[in-house]
């Protein structure tokens, strides 16, 4: 376990800190501090920009050979974190928690804790992890012209107003790929210029504004039609089973919506978040897996494969099969027979 301690939520020193306990360079940018480190602790990026208002963005892409753990001491206010993951997950937990929470890829979740207590997100080994943490410092945002606090829900208004960090809030908000891709474009910004800082000022707040309306919906039980809840995630993970029962079933978006209850638009959706493919392309990949395995561990012949794992013709599936693997499902078994290496098992189709 490797430990980062923080002892103050002020944007100036909180990258100073991490360095400290990281190692790595950390240069200023022009309107911000950037950290890179390769090292025996892992190699990633680490960006600080501040802007006008009390907003501030924190974000890193890291891939660590060590469990780390970021803890906070720090006596001051914290902010409200408006955090996003596009990449792996984070524990999070507060004072003596036995268990931790668990942030989600792609989940909406603000985060904001009661001063002096004690707070750290823990972060598994050799996993990356792309972060995206939008901080902001209640008192400096309530002095903006136009903040518009009062238009928000009573619940978060409350955390924008409690400027003495009185109580805790904790959102954990429905998944949502909108965001994801604002912050793609946000990560593609260069890192210098007048241009690219207002470009990022720009960007940061149009993220802001996509988080706060997640949890605006979120609370009224409403539904962006670029989001999906936890149950909704919960049920595309359980079509992995039904797939597989009936893969040699033709399997559609249809088959799959009637089976889950789902939408046929939300299927595609959670299948881009979960897997990071069409349904079709799920699909279609696991067949190819069940078949390759099939001219591996068996004797069944072609044909009888492609009645197994439900594709409609041989000759179709020799022509998936060679896109996938660069061989014809017959030399394939050849090989196979023949005793020579074939590296298909390491290639995802």
């Amino acid at each position: 376990m490797f430990e980062i301690v923080i002892t103050s939520n002020k944007d100036e020193k909180l990258l100073s800190q991490i360095h400290t306990c990281l190692g790595g360079t950390l240069s200023d940018t022009g309107g911000g501090s950037v950290l890179r480190f390769d090292n025996d602790v892992g190699k990633g990026v680490v960006r600080n920009i501040s802007f006008d208002g009390g907003i501030s963005l924190l974000d890193c892409d890291v891939t660590l050979s060590k469990e780390v753990t970021l803890l906070f001491k720090a006596s001051d206010v914290s902010p409200i974190n408006f955090l996003f993951i596009s990449e792996g997950t984070l524990n999070y937990s507060v004072g003596n928690a036995e268990e931790p929470i668990v942030f989600e890829r792609f989940q909406n979740i603000i985060v904001s804790e009661e001063r002096l207590a004690k707070k750290g997100y823990a972060y598994a080994a050799s996993n990356r992890l792309k972060l995206n943490c939008i901080r902001i410092s209640r008192k400096a945002y309530l002095k903006k012209k136009n903040n518009n606090v009062n238009t928000l829900d009573s619940k978060l208004r409350r955390v924008f107003t409690d400027t003495k960090g009185a109580k805790a809030y904790l959102h954990q908000g429905g998944y949502n790929l909108k965001i994801a891709d604002e912050i793609k474009k946000l990560n593609e910004v260069p890192h210098k210029g007048m241009f690219s800082t207002l470009s990022i000022e720009g960007r940061v707040y149009l993220i802001l504004a996509l988080q706060l309306q997640e949890h605006d919906t979120f609370l009224t039980e409403g539904a962006l039609p670029h989001s999906l809840s936890r149950q909704d995630i919960k049920k595309i993970h359980e079509l992995t089973d039904f797939i597989l029962t009936n893969i040699s079933r033709p399997i559609t978006v249809e088959v799959l919506a009637n089976a889950s209850g789902l939408s046929a638009k939300k299927l595609q959706l959670g299948f881009k978040m979960s897997y990071s493919k069409t349904v079709n392309g799920y699909v279609r990949e696991l067949k190819l897996k069940l078949a390759r395995d099939y001219l591996k561990t068996t004797d069944l012949s072609i044909s009888e494969i492609v009645y197994a794992v439900g594709i409609k013709s041989r000759s179709y599936f020799s022509k998936i099969f060679f896109e996938a693997y660069g061989l014809l499902p017959t030399d394939y078994r050849k090989q196979l027979k023949l005793g020579k290496h074939t590296n298909t098992e390491n290639q995802e189709p």
